[in-house]
């Protein structure tokens, strides 16, 4: 796991980590998006261990980010329009604990912002918002296997069905914070 690691760290659960960390490489001012688990009890995890449900943990993405060229709000919102923060324990065809919806705060000022993300967001969505706020956890990267997956196979069925048509939102919705290389 190679790449810039810069300014604040956000952590974030919505649904399989290939469906957010493909898209928030793809942000100007992010650097370094890693793979991961965390939330749960069972120490040292693996991705087999994590799919039975029974670890406790969420599927989640680092995101290692400059605030002075996006905002932790701002990912956030971005966070909030790529999945769907309104199902319980699933995203999709994925069910499960571990593809809850979650914010995992690293300090007080990402936990109030979550907060009012949360309130603002909940204008644009018809049903209650779910997603869990807690304090980060001990994060356990996963398998590097995982790190990069879309990136490496775009023609796999599941990136083609579910991850591609997130980076054409992405693309659709947010284009003018995206990396030159990714417009």
């Amino acid at each position: 796991m190679t790449g810039e690691s810069i300014g604040e760290v956000a952590t974030l659960a919505g649904g399989c980590f290939w469906c957010l960390e493909a898209p928030f490489r793809r942000l100007k001012g992010v650097g370094e998006v890693v793979s991961g688990y965390m939330g749960g009890y069972t120490l040292n995890p693996d991705y087999k261990q994590v799919c039975t449900g029974m670890t406790g943990h969420a599927e989640v993405i680092q995101v290692h980010f400059d605030p002075a060229i996006i905002s932790y709000e701002d990912l956030l919102e971005i966070f909030f329009v790529l999945h769907d923060p309104t199902t319980a324990n699933r995203q999709g065809n994925d069910i499960g604990t571990q593809y809850r919806s979650a914010v995992f705060y690293h300090s007080e000022a990402q936990r109030a912002v979550a907060e009012q993300m949360v309130r603002k967001m909940a204008e644009y969505w018809p049903n209650p918002i779910v997603t869990v706020i807690q304090p980060a956890e001990k994060f356990y990267p996963a398998e590097e296997y995982h790190q990069r997956y879309f990136d490496r196979n775009p023609s796999q069925p599941y990136c083609m069905a579910v991850v591609a048509p997130k980076i054409a939102k992405l693309r659709a919705k947010f284009a003018l914070r995206l990396k030159e290389s990714d417009v």
